[in-house]
């Protein structure tokens, strides 16, 4: 083979697109007979990948984006009862844009021959296109091998019961988790009866139709999930290429931000002492009502604990709006809080997390456990606290506590939806707990993070699994030769 393109399609959220941008790049130079296409799916859902591309056009000849067309989003009412189906079937109304650019480099005699379509979770549904045009499919697997072990067993449980979970259901036994895993944590779309669980399903019926799975995760980190896949004897090969993080902070800059709040954040850190400051931040779509953000506020005030705080706040229309003036907060949270706060604590909008993770100042971190975040997280050193929020998060969570010992339990369960609000006390606990100096949870970060950079080191488990898949890329290239 002298040279072969791959063409991806991530989906438009920040977490997903920046690790697939990410991988790519990573794939272009560990071997230079690669380029990578990129398909841009253009959403009004999250905006932010515009931005991260632009940065990206003149940092790299072999990384290259396609503009796909516009298209009209599903009814909005879908959104209201499940985003999960929204998604898939906006995704889905894509693919003959999709098929037409990937028809149109084949043909272009001055394109490198085409040796696949790497497809992002919510982009399964493409696999038909790859079909059609005689190219393998890989799946980009931006969460970790945990999830993906729920994903294989669906099918099955489908076909046995057919029907959504439900939280009286029992314990199930999954080959990926060391110990049985309550119903309450799955993803709160395996219980959505209007379109939710079936969208998980559909999506879970085609895991098994691609040619390999990319996992973003370290053998090291999850060797009991890793060993499952390879012991069925029906899953495609699965290759752990993780972390996979932006380390450079290419993808960092917040959209609209001219560098002032990035800025300002950094210079604040620079001044607290080394490990005094526990840092609380709930990803792009993380916000919450007022009464929790007292508690927030109560217990952080309690802990003592230097803080920096990225705090969205939802308009009236629902949407993430721009920071909150002193005002604003001043009647939001506890009278006086803002006052007493003075040097002891820093309240954003937003946060460049991997930098700030990667602040000597920096000492804990209570996090929504997504998993770009765990693995940033880890990579830094610095233990966590968990709360979290949407989709697989929960199941995160649970492992880091229950089965990793990589992470301090907060919440495991909580459903912003069901009204739960977290109190004072218990913020308060976690805090001090994920500061302590000396605990074993922050040991067995710091060792984790040291085995996350060797993972990616030549000889490291993960540059192994890439060079195995860049193999497997080569030999099922439909126009391979043996150069």
């Amino acid at each position: 083979m002298k040279r072969a393109e791959l063409v991806m399609v991530p989906t438009p959220g920040h977490g997903h697109y920046i690790s697939a941008v990410e991988f790519a790049r990573r794939l272009i130079r560990a071997d230079d007979r690669f380029s990578v296409t990129i398909l841009h799916l253009r959403s009004s859902l999250d905006p932010h990948p515009d931005i991260f591309k632009k940065s990206l056009l003149l940092s790299d000849t072999h990384l290259h984006f396609i503009d796909l067309p516009s298209v009209d989003p599903p009814p909005s009412h879908l959104l209201q009862k499940s985003m999960e189906q929204y998604i898939v079937l906006f995704y889905e109304s894509f693919i003959p844009h999709v098929k037409d650019a990937i028809t149109h480099l084949i043909s272009n005699p001055d394109s490198p021959t085409l040796a696949g379509l790497v497809l992002d979770f919510f982009c399964l549904p493409m696999i038909d296109v790859a079909t059609d045009l005689g190219l393998p499919s890989y799946l980009f697997l931006t969460s970790g091998a945990g999830f993906l072990g729920l994903m294989l067993y669906l099918p099955t449980r489908h076909t046995q019961i057919g029907t959504e979970f439900e939280d009286s259901d029992p314990d199930l036994e999954l080959p990926s988790f060391v110990h049985p895993v309550p119903v309450r944590i799955l993803p709160a779309a395996l219980s959505n009866r209007h379109g939710g669980y079936a969208a998980y399903v559909k999506l879970a019926q085609r895991f098994r139709d691609v040619n390999g799975i990319v996992v973003n995760t370290i053998t090291e980190l999850e060797p009991y999930a890793i060993e499952s896949f390879a012991d069925d004897g029906q899953t495609p090969p699965v290759y752990t290429v993780g972390p996979v993080l932006d380390i450079g902070f290419v993808g960092q800059a917040h959209p609209g931000s001219d560098g002032v709040d990035r800025d300002k954040i950094m210079e604040w850190l620079d001044a607290q002492p080394e490990a005094s400051v526990v840092f609380l931040c709930f990803g792009s779509w993380g916000s919450f009502g007022e009464a929790q953000l007292r508690e927030i506020a109560l217990g952080l005030e309690g802990s003592g604990q230097r803080f920096l705080w990225a705090l969205r706040l939802r308009g009236p229309d629902g949407k993430l709006g721009e920071a909150p003036d002193r005002t604003t907060l001043a009647e939001i949270l506890p009278e006086g809080f803002l006052d007493r706060m003075g040097e002891m604590g820093m309240i954003c909008v937003w946060a460049p997390q991997m930098e700030v993770l990667a602040h000597k100042s920096i000492g804990g971190f209570v996090s929504h456990c997504g998993w770009n975040s765990i693995l940033e997280s880890l990579w830094n050193g610095i233990p966590m606290a968990t709360w979290p929020m949407h989709a697989e998060q929960q199941l995160n969570a649970l492992r880091l506590v229950k089965e990793l010992g990589l992470a301090m339990e907060l919440r495991l369960d909580y459903r912003q939806k069901r009204g739960d609000v977290v109190m004072a006390g218990e913020i308060e606990g976690a805090v001090r707990g994920v500061m302590e100096a000396e605990s074993m949870v922050r040991k067995k970060v710091k060792e984790m993070g040291e085995i996350s950079r060797r993972a990616l080191m030549d000889g490291g488990s993960s540059s192994i699994s890439l060079g195995r898949l860049i193999n497997d890329i080569i030999i099922n290239h439909p126009h391979s030769t043996s150069q």
